[in-house]
């Protein structure tokens, strides 16, 4: 297939990185566009973005795999351009596994700009990478490619190609790619192998199933993570399983969706049941230690769990509502008798576990337990000790 991008009005679906307004276009056009790092979804264009600046920007282009990367590649080109008046780019694809050492020896050029660096990767890279080098890089997210993009893109090869094809055929060669421009273009490169007409029949002998949106596609990772969130939030078992099987099914990480849990038990459920928060942190040393396909039924018993749990909001209310006082500037003074060594403060277990004494200077109130499974008892508890209103 020809049709890699080759200027940014070329690049699919990637409009705020690439239109005229754009920050990123207008850094590159300008010739100030400093070390950068890409992530999205497979196919959207992170490689052909760096290829468009290299040209842009009229510099040299080097590409790596930092799966492969040796220190010694890297440290012949720092060599070869150290007194040059041109400085290359240096693009790293899945960059975020590049090692502690390699991303040492970024740092100096990083630092001293003898070179561009770029990375990409279906991962957001800044988790993986050191401090140094983000605070030295800006990160930029692409999208997965919308329909009618990809369905422009296809028109476009067909033409070019003189290649007949079915209507039904140019559906699935879209719909099924999942938002990958190359996974569709790999699939009509294959196919015109077979036939020069493109038919439905010889696109699902070749990918009988249509592609899975996994953890990097930003669209449907986020919708399906919300709807699995959603469901369980509003105590619908069916739903929430049905969610988490696509999100499984879609190669989404069980780590990740563990965490996802532990906080929704928190956040959602509380000390309604406390034991949500204990189950669901189990589940995410579990399925850590233990992975798919095992991992499936740990985090299908955690959803279970939590759809069935009486729901509660009430700590996250609270520490919102807090956060937000003091960032008003609502300031109090510590009162004298709880600050450090103080002779004047009451122990409570001296008094059979509570004494009335003064723990803030002005009267406050961000927690509303409700009556609601174990907070009520919580809220009857502090009620009969005066400290509930």
């Amino acid at each position: 297939m020809k049709n890699r991008p080759i200027c940014f009005d070329d690049l699919l679906g990637q409009e705020h990185l690439t239109s005229n307004d754009a920050p990123l276009r207008i850094l590159c056009e300008k010739q100030a566009l400093g070390h950068s790092f890409f992530f999205g979804p497979a196919g959207c264009g992170k490689t052909s973005i760096a290829r468009i600046i290299a040209k842009k920007m009229d510099m040299p282009f080097y590409e790596f795999n930092a799966t492969s990367l040796k220190i010694e590649q890297l440290r012949k080109i720092f060599e070869q351009y150290k007194n040059a008046l041109q400085k290359p780019l240096i693009f790293i694809d899945e960059v975020h596994r590049l090692a502690k050492n390699q991303q040492e020896v970024l740092l100096p050029v990083m630092e001293n700009n003898s070179v561009l660096i770029m990375g990409a990767s279906t991962e957001n890279p800044f988790y993986s990478l050191t401090s140094a080098i983000r605070s030295r890089s800006m990160l930029f997210e692409l999208y997965s490619i919308d329909y009618d993009s990809l369905k422009r893109l296809l028109n476009k090869e067909l033409l070019e190609q003189n290649i007949g094809c079915d209507d039904d055929a140019k559906e699935y060669l879209v719909a099924s790619s999942g938002g990958d421009a190359r996974a569709m273009l790999n699939l009509l490169e294959f196919s015109m192998k077979i036939d020069k007409k493109i038919t439905l029949k010889t696109l699902k002998s070749l990918r009988p199933n249509a592609l899975q949106a996994g953890s990097s596609e930003a669209g449907v990772h986020y919708d399906l993570t919300s709807a699995m969130i959603k469901s369980i939030r509003g105590s619908d078992m069916d739903a929430a399983i049905y969610y988490l099987a696509r999100l499984i099914d879609g190669g989404e990480s069980a780590d990740f969706i563990a965490r996802r849990l532990v906080i929704l038990a928190s956040e959602d459920i509380g000390n309604a049941n406390p034991q949500a928060l204990t189950l669901t942190t189990s589940a995410l040393t579990s399925v850590s230690k233990i992975g798919y396909p095992e991992a499936r039924i740990i985090l299908a018993q955690a959803v279970v769990y939590l759809c069935a749990s009486p729901k509660s909001n009430s700590s996250y209310e609270a520490i919102n509502t807090a956060l937000k006082s003091v960032k008003d500037g609502n300031i109090l003074e510590i009162p004298k008798n709880i600050t450090q060594n103080n002779k004047n403060y009451l122990y409570p277990h001296d008094f059979g576990g509570y004494v009335k004494q003064e723990y803030l200077s002005k009267a406050l109130k961000f927690v509303n337990l409700k009556e609601i499974g174990y907070e009520a008892k919580m809220r009857e508890w502090m009620m009969n000790l005066g400290n509930f209103s």
